[in-house]
């Protein structure tokens, strides 16, 4: 996406209109959140860090903007801003979660890793879902915003969190690889997020009347497979949790007294 003409649109709105954009934005992001959050509720990560990843996603779309408009300088194709413009996403939520979440020592399981980036994308797409709003909001448009803000929560807001997710499963899954394995299986990871990102613009750039319900459902798949892949990793972390248990406590004595 690009976010250049909607920031624009945001630099001239009036404050309550930004405010309004702000809260409807973030209610689709929440509510994501809210329902991933309570996938890993046996070991709850600190609301604290959680929040920083989700304020560090809002800030990465502003770091997006200058890199997205100096990509224009180098090509005019819509598909290879397209592709750019998604890289540029991608990297930037996997650099927001890696320097606020990843080098904490809280990040210590599998599920961890996918939980943060979830938590981040979902932080992106809350401020995105606002810029998009402040036109229709600004023009007292209710249809419109109502339409776009549902769109967005059955769209954008999921496939943010489902591309960026990707690379939290590659890291969760070689958890206990060694350093160059987690690297390599990043960088796959990453990959396929930006693939999955574009492949998804790229239909809906070119999709007419009922394609996009086929669209959409192939989110949906891809979001059934992203919920086995969570399963997959926390029940690894939950293994990981009761072997770290069973060294604290103190072996059961055999000895027997007369």
């Amino acid at each position: 996406m690009n976010s250049i003409p909607n920031f624009l649109n945001a630099s001239t709105a009036d404050p309550v209109t930004v405010i309004i954009s702000i809260l409807a934005g973030a209610v689709p992001a929440y509510v994501w959140l809210r329902y991933w959050l309570r996938e890993d509720s046996v070991h709850p990560e600190p609301r604290g860090l959680l929040f920083l990843s989700f304020a560090g996603g809002m800030i990465a779309v502003i770091l997006v903007l200058p890199l997205q408009r100096f990509l224009l300088n180098f090509s005019n194709d819509e598909h290879t801003l397209m592709i750019g413009w998604v890289a540029i996403e991608e990297i930037m939520k996997l650099l927001a979660v890696f320097f606020i979440a990843f080098r904490s020592s809280q990040v210590d399981e599998p599920v961890d890793f996918p939980l943060y980036c979830i938590t981040t994308a979902l932080g992106f797409a809350a401020l995105e879902n606002a810029l998009f709003l402040i036109y229709p909001i600004g023009s007292s448009d209710t249809t419109v915003s109502l339409l776009t803000d549902s769109l967005r929560f059955l769209g954008a807001t999921l496939l943010h969190a489902m591309s960026t997710s990707i690379i939290g499963f590659m890291l969760g899954l070689s958890f206990f690889q060694s350093i160059g394995v987690k690297f390599f299986a990043g960088l796959f990871g990453l990959a396929l997020a930006i693939t999955l990102h574009s492949t998804f613009n790229f239909f809906i750039m070119n999709a007419h009347g009922n394609e996009y319900i086929k669209i959409f459902g192939f989110l949906w798949v891809a979001t059934i497979i992203s919920l086995l892949l969570f399963e997959k990793v926390r029940r690894m972390s939950q293994r990981l949790y009761e072997e770290k248990e069973s060294a604290v406590l103190p072996p059961v004595s055999t000895q027997h007294y007369v």
